[in-house]
This record gives C-alpha cells, sequence and structure tokens, in this order.
C-alpha cells in the first residue's frame, strides 16, 4: 500500500463536519466484453454495497453504456474518440484519436476530481501479457494516478495483475502510474514480485485471491462425458507481433486436434466464450469440425456465446471438466469445482493453478504439446473426486481470505474520521 502525499480535502464530510456519502468512481476496461474484468468489478460492488450501502457511484471506463445499462448508475468513455470510431475511418479516425490524447487529460482530471476514492477492480492492468499500445490503457492509467495525486483523490488498484514488461514506453508509464496509486493489492505474489523487480516498492502492498473467489458460484459435478473447453482468439504476447499469424494457427490446431481425440472417444464437447474478440476463433473451430455437429437435436459439438461471469458458471455446471485458456475462465471452472487444465498465455495461470493444487496440470497457449495434453487429461479424470474434494477446500479458504482483506481495505479508503456512519 501506498499513501498520497496530497492533503486530504476532506469531501466524505459535510459543511458541518459530520461525515457524508462517499462519493467512489470505478475505472478500467470495464463494460468492454471482457468477462473476468466484469466480474472484478461485481466483487468490488459486492464490497461497496455490503459496507457502505448509500454509496454515490459512477465509472469511467470503455464500455460506459453498457456499464449503465447493466448497473444501473451513471458511466462516461474512457476515451474520448469512442464516441466518433463508428462514424469515422482512416486518416480523420487517425486524427480524432490524436485529438484525443490531449483532450482526455482534461476529461479525466474533471473526472477524478469528483471523487473521494477511485477504485480499479482487479484486472491485469499492470501487465502486457497480450498486445498492448503504451499510449492506450498506460497512458490512462498514468493519467489516473496524477490526478489523483494531484486532487488528493484516493485511487485504489485492487487485487490488480503485473507482469515486468520489456517495452520500455509501456514498462515507464505502468510503473509510474503504480508508484502513483494510494494503494495497491495484487491477485497473486507474482504479480507484486513483477513489479517490485521494476523499481516499485511493495513492501506493505498484500496480496490476496482474485477478488472474482468472492463472489457466489456453488459446485456442480457435471457430466463426466461433457468436456468444457474455453477458447481464445490467442495470438500470441506484446513480444509476439512478428509471429501472431503462426501462434493463432498453431494454437487453433493443436485444440482441434485434441477435440478431435475426445469425440471420437465418444466424449460430447461444448466450447464457451464470452468476450467478444474470442468468437471468429470458435466460428472456426464449429467450421473445421462441422462433421461432429450433425445431429441438430443433440449435436456432440456446441458452442454457447455467454456475456457475464453468472452466465458463464451456469454454462459450465453441466459438464464434467475444463480445458481453458482465458483466466477467468480457468478460475471459473476451479470455483464449480471441475477438474481443469489451463492452457494459458501468462504465467498467472500457473501461479493460480498451483495455488488450487494442480500444478502439473498446465501448459502455454503457444507451445501446446496434444500427446501430453491427452495424458493430463487421462490423469485428471481419473483423480475426478479427490480434486473436487480439494478444489471445494480451497475455494472456501479463498472466500474467507477475501473477506478479511475487504475489511482490511475499507479501513484503508474510508477510515474511521472519513467513513460515513
Amino acid at each position: 500500500m501506498t499513501v498520497s502525499s496530497s492533503p486530504s480535502r476532506q469531501r466524505g464530510r459535510s459543511a458541518s463536519g459530520a461525515a457524508s456519502t462517499p462519493r467512489v468512481g470505478l475505472f478500467g476496461l470495464l463494460g468492454s466484453g471482457n468477462i473476468g474484468n466484469d466480474a472484478s468489478l461485481d466483487a468490488v460492488l459486492g464490497y461497496l454495497r455490503s459496507y457502505h450501502p448509500d454509496v454515490v457511484l459512477d465509472a469511467m471506463c470503455m464500455g460506459s453504456e453498457q456499464v449503465r445499462d447493466r448497473y444501473g448508475f451513471d458511466a462516461i468513455p474512457l476515451l474520448w474518440c469512442q464516441r466518433y470510431e463508428q462514424r469515422a475511418s482512416g486518416m480523420p479516425a487517425a486524427g480524432l484519436k490524436i485529438l484525443g490524447k490531449v483532450i482526455d487529460p482534461f476529461r479525466t482530471a474533471a473526472w477524478v476530481r469528483r471523487h473521494d476514492v477511485v477504485i480499479v477492480p482487479g484486472m491485469g492492468v499492470l501487465e502486457a501479457s497480450l498486445p498492448l499500445n503504451p499510449w492506450g490503457w498506460p497512458y490512462s492509467m498514468l493519467q489516473l494516478g496524477a490526478f489523483g495525486r494531484l486532487f488528493g483523490t484516493k485511487v485504489a488498484l485492487v487485487g490488480v495483475g503485473a507482469g515486468v514488461i520489456k517495452q520500455p514506453a509501456t514498462r515507464w508509464l505502468v510503473v509510474r502510474a503504480a508508484r502513483l496509486a494510494f494503494y495497491r493489492s495484487y491477485r497473486d505474489a507474482h504479480s507484486r514480485d513483477a513489479l517490485r523487480q521494476q523499481g516499485v516498492d511493495t513492501s506493505a502492498d498484500p496480496v490476496h485471491p482474485d477478488l472474482v473467489f468472492s463472489l457466489p458460484s456453488p459446485p456442480a459435478a457435471g457430466n463426466p462425458e461433457t468436456v468444457g473447453v474455453g477458447l481464445m482468439a490467442y495470438y500470441g504476447s506484446n513480444d509476439d507481433r512478428g509471429r501472431a499469424d503462426e501462434i493463432y494457427a498453431s494454437y487453433i490446431g493443436n485444440v482441434e486436434s485434441f477435440i478431435r481425440w475426445l469425440l471420437d472417444g465418444g466424449r460430447r464437447v461444448r466450447l464457451f466464450y464470452g468476450d467478444t474478440v474470442d468468437e471468429p476463433a470458435v466460428q472456426q473451430v464449429l467450421t473445421d469440425l462441422r462433421e461432429y455437429q450433425s445431429d441438430p437435436g443433440s449435436p456432440r459439438l456446441a458452442a454457447e456465446r455467454v456475456t457475464s461471469y453468472a452466465e458463464l458458471s451456469r454454462a459450465m455446471a453441466p459438464v464434467g471438466t475444463v480445458v481453458a485458456t482465458r483466466y477467468h475462465n480457468v478460475i471459473c471452472a476451479l470455483q464449480l469445482g471441475k477438474p481443469t487444465i489451463s492452457l494459458g498465455y501468462a504465467k498467472k495461470n500457473v501461479v493460480l493453478m498451483e495455488d488450487m493444487g494442480l500444478p502439473e496440470f498446465c501448459q502455454y497457449a503457444d507451445s501446446i504439446d496434444v500427446g501430453k495434453l491427452v495424458e493430463q487429461f487421462t490423469k485428471l479424470e481419473s483423480n475426478a473426486d479427490q480434486v473436487r474434494t480439494m478444489l471445494a477446500e480451497r475455494n472456501a479458504d479463498k472466500a474467507r481470505l477475501l473477506a478479511d482483506q475487504f475489511a482490511a481495505l475499507d479501513a484503508q479508503l474510508f477510515p474511521a474520521g472519513e467513513n460515513p456512519a
């Protein structure tokens, strides 16, 4: 945790000195089609509404309309140019984006100033495990931290993910944004260590389970003959831009080979996707394996699109085992007590699986060994009962740890002298 050097403006108190309702802003890549990000938002909203039922909420985010519609509070676009994206292309669009880089700091400053606290809920906001433009999200994060310091608004990075970033510009922006935050906590020790390696003093920063483990998700055994596969349109990391198409083709080809093995062995397979960018990958797999969909009444291979973490949980509940790539697809499966294999794209997947007692059931998405995957799946199924018991215990532990963490967070953001009664 870090503490802002700016003096408190006591906006949490009325003119008479009595405590008033806190005004809290939510900031991030929210409402933009990433189920994991929105699940982290759900977790933080659960905390705020439990501790501060009268809190005044609004958001500055990528999917402002979606957030307004889903949650019922006000939200504005993270970027000024978003309102013109559907109406401009080519040079005009590029010009609008450049103009937006000038306008956005003023918009962000005005928004931050209106709040007592701004929370960035979870998400991998301090990493570059996927392609990332430094003047996109990292630039927005730097503005947030700088204006929080300037106006005395407490900027809290709650349960975030971080990684060692190789690109100098991106690293410079992310590291300084992290240093400017009033409060930082991480979803795993790997994230805290990554920031420390890049020169940030993290000695007082807490580590706790991913925020999503606080969401209700009752275990569901499911049908052992049905396997859930969480697909991703994976093109490599920020360092792999030159090989993006090659990595994507290899990933899809290997996943299809494994799905064929499952189907030829008499299994049914259900593909899950929610992040909008993943739909082309799902459609490609369905097209390439169309022969397994000949029975329209009960196809052996089918896909299900979900729009929220709760929908993902309901969709996964009937399957027996899960093989997934996206981090929060893996978390969802583990929360449901499913024997799970992670085909991850970053260290965070490995850290999660180690923490849940399944370190031997991991591979990286850019180097899948199908033969090894078959062996892992066979071993996992043979130990399914023990795995479910272990996951139930670990999920309960994580829920308790998060309850304690929310209490500690509240003491930092709304200390007794400022906290509403």
